[in-house]
């Protein structure tokens, strides 16, 4: 069954413990509506892989408006679209695995692990009054005092991670809208940074209940490890769409890219706004080349922001983007994804 007690929990940090080669959890306290409780962030896997980890440093996405909203405290999400639920394949995250590089939980040096990418910024929020970080997984709670802190009752969130393409001792996580991820939010910047974890051995090509139907990559060999490539479902790519044109009436189109070396058959593909109105696509998209397509009804871009998705032949989640309110509102720019 999918991971249970999915949800988000929103605080502020007041202390930390580095992850080390005997513990491959990186640990975080957080205080939220009076109660504490504890992150545990997975550095390393339990067969001793790296991790693999993605930061957007200015993440914008119309999931930040809603989360604001919300208060300290953990909150329970139902797992599916419309919500708040992350989802890395369908959520318009703009997530894509080649974004995505491994580090070692902990080695000599400055800013060149794990450890050192989230202690980064948990001592920001530390020191910061009204930061907050946003903890994405799932909730587990116990009678005994925390093993790392010592609160009663003994209560946090794990499964900070992409919870999707696992096989084996793990395929009973899989499952579509319940992936973990680390947000920090800095009012006085009016800034959002994004930490999204995954590791090695899942595969993107995933089924609607999060199952992997890809082949599963290969068991990663020691460090120095080659940064992943893209899987067979990320060929297309959404690169650039316009929502506001200049003209009248207004012309919204999606730029797509064939990053393979193969051409590739649009026949049965289609593209899906927000509200999953879709517009078939038809043709191909040679090898290196880009093409501009301009959408029409039922599909829509809307100017208060929104998703893009590429579906392919099989209705299987090619890649998927979004985009804010302020994107859209500069007529005749493409936004860049």
């Amino acid at each position: 069954m999918p991971v249970p007690g999915y949800g988000v929990l929103i605080g502020g940090v007041s202390d930390r413990r580095l992850a080390t080669p005997k513990k491959n959890h990186y640990e975080v306290r957080v205080e939220a509506a009076g109660a504490s409780y504890r992150l545990a962030v997975n550095v390393q896997s339990a067969d001793g892989s790296e991790v693999l980890y993605h930061i957007d440093e200015a993440f914008m996405n119309p999931l930040t408006t809603p989360l604001a909203a919300l208060g300290d405290g953990r909150h329970a999400i139902p797992s599916k679209a419309g919500g708040v639920a992350l989802d890395f394949v369908r959520g318009g995250l703009n997530l894509k695995r080649a974004d995505f590089v491994p580090l070692p939980l902990a080695e000599e040096g400055d800013d060149n692990d794990l450890n050192d990418k989230l202690d980064h910024y948990v001592q920001r929020v530390m020191s910061d009054a009204g930061a907050r970080v946003y903890a994405f997984g799932s909730f587990f709670k116990d009678n005994k005092p925390d093993d790392y802190f010592g609160f009663k009752p003994g209560q946090g969130i794990h499964d900070i991670h992409f919870n999707q393409g696992n096989s084996g001792n793990f395929a009973g996580d899989n499952g579509p809208w319940q992936d973990g991820a680390l947000l920090f939010h800095f009012p006085a910047e009016n800034r959002w940074v994004a930490i999204f974890l995954a590791f090695q051995t899942q595969s993107w090509q995933v089924d609607e209940h999060g199952n992997p139907t890809g082949v599963v990559p290969p068991q990663p060999t020691p460090m120095p490890t080659p940064q992943p490539q893209p899987e067979v479902g990320e060929r297309l790519r959404i690169v650039a769409a316009v929502a506001n044109s200049l003209g009248t009436p207004d012309v919204e189109t999606v730029t797509l890219v064939n990053a393979s070396p193969e051409d590739v058959d649009l026949t049965g593909w289609k593209l899906s706004d927000r509200n999953r109105n879709s517009f078939p696509l038809s043709g191909a998209i040679k090898s290196g080349d880009a093409v501009r397509i301009t959408i029409g009804a039922p599909m829509q871009l809307s100017n208060k922001g929104g998703k893009i998705t590429l579906l392919d032949a099989n209705g299987k989640v090619v890649d998927g983007v979004s985009y804010t309110k302020e994107q859209a509102s500069k007529r005749g720019w493409s936004i860049v994804f």
